[in-house]
């Protein structure tokens, strides 16, 4: 043998040896990719800010433990600042990058983009927002919306507002004041049918982009039309516009409920402070406040690692535990998935399997015992409700639903 060959056998066995080395490493390197959409710099960054760092710290901590079987989480994080144009670019490039698994940010974006989704069969979540027939797994195959639709807030809407009236609509006067969009217009047939079956008057007042201008509605709710209670179905700044607006027109707002998202602190911090929107209900599909153990599990990560969490985690509660949610959801589908393909890479189409078989998830009782079936990708459509009272929100009522006969045959007669 010359002195080439038997270099030329050393190199070979050097490399030999660095592969195998480089086996048990590179296994250890295995990845789940999620692509997420948010909005830290557009109309809705006051939800983006806090909602989207909640889910990075969810998979921070599931991959300081290890992972998901092995799996670490790598999230793709691009900011759609709530445009259609920006959030269609966004899904080609995490696609192009191997997401199977994505979550979308803004009604407008869902609608855009859900014919794609289902053609590149990418399991993707929108919680509390987007097409509230994507309750039915089995027309939208490929979108979970994993919280309360717009369907079943407005339908718990008109409940907690029969309740708060005495058991009795009939002959009542409701007011429905909205972003003027698709998210803002979807409740409206849930509402328009519980109208006639309970019998209230409704009047509508729609809310033009971006939300800020809301005295004439406000105006006109408070003194011409008078109602007896009021659901607001806002968000951006217009929810906090709102409540300064109904409050100088003198108009109690123990009167007045809002939506998911015109329901968080910084919406309260905006209008004035808690003591300035004293009495105003809000609806929550998971929890709000610190009292919940993956809050202090991540805050004890952070304290590990030397760090301090976003100041936002403890100032806003309601946006960043629905981050967590929603984060939490995701890791749930993934595992479901590993179990499905023995440990293999997931497909989206796993992922979508995965998620199906969700049942009885709290997170320690964050949120409601979701159960996610192929035909109920809602989870039972569950929300609460809190009111601002003492200088916080409140607990109003435990985990309920409303009117599910009618949601349902919406659902079913949906175009």
């Amino acid at each position: 043998m010359n002195k080439t060959t038997a270099a030329m056998f050393a190199l070979a066995a050097g490399l030999s040896g660095a592969l195998c080395l480089a086996g048990p490493a590179a296994a250890q390197q295995k990845e789940v990719v999620i692509g997420m959409q948010c909005d830290r710099t557009g109309p809705t960054q006051i939800t983006g800010v806090v909602l989207c760092p909640a889910m990075h710290d969810y998979y921070d901590l599931i991959n300081a433990s290890g992972g998901v079987d092995g799996y670490k989480i790598k999230a793709d994080e691009i900011d759609n600042e709530y445009k259609v144009p920006q959030a269609v670019e966004a899904y080609q490039r995490q696609k192009q990058e191997g997401a199977v698994l994505m979550t979308l940010y803004g009604t407008p974006m869902t609608v855009a983009l859900n014919q794609r989704l289902e053609e590149d069969k990418i399991a993707t979540t929108s919680p509390g927002f987007g097409i509230a027939a994507a309750a039915d797994g089995s027309r939208y195959p490929y979108l979970f919306p994993i919280a309360a639709t717009y369907w079943s807030q407005g339908a718990a809407a008109v409940k907690f507002v029969k309740d708060k009236l005495g058991g009795n609509l009939k002959g009542k006067k409701i007011a429905y004041v909205y972003y003027d969009n698709p998210a803002g217009k979807e409740p409206l047939p849930i509402i328009d049918e519980l109208q006639k079956r309970e019998g209230f008057e409704l009047r509508t007042f729609a809310v033009p982009p971006p939300g800020v201008e809301v005295g004439a509605q406000i105006l006109d709710i408070t003194q011409r039309y008078r109602p007896d209670f009021v659901i607001a179905h806002l968000f951006g700044r217009s929810p906090a516009a709102a409540i300064k607006a109904l409050k100088s027109n003198g108009y109690p707002l123990s009167k007045v409920v809002g939506l998911v998202w015109a329901s968080s602190e910084a919406d309260i911090q905006a209008a004035g402070g808690f003591a300035a929107a004293q009495g105003y209900h809000a609806m929550q599909f998971a929890g709000a406040g610190d009292n919940y153990p993956v809050r202090q599990q991540i805050k004890a990560m952070y304290k590990k690692e030397g760090r301090e969490p976003i100041k936002l985690m403890d100032e806003n509660t309601v946006y960043y535990n629905r981050g967590l949610l929603q984060a939490a959801i995701h890791v749930e589908g993934i595992r479901n998935a590993l179990k499905l393909t023995g440990g293999a890479p997931p497909t989206g189409t796993d992922i979508k399997k995965g998620l199906e078989q969700i049942r009885g998830f709290t997170l320690d009782g964050l949120v409601p015992p979701l159960e996610i079936t192929p035909t109920d990708h809602e989870g039972g459509g569950w929300v609460q409700i809190f009111q601002v009272k003492g200088g916080k929100f409140v607990k109003e009522t435990d985990w309920f639903r409303a009117y599910r006969d009618v949601v349902e045959h919406a659902l079913k007669t949906a175009e």
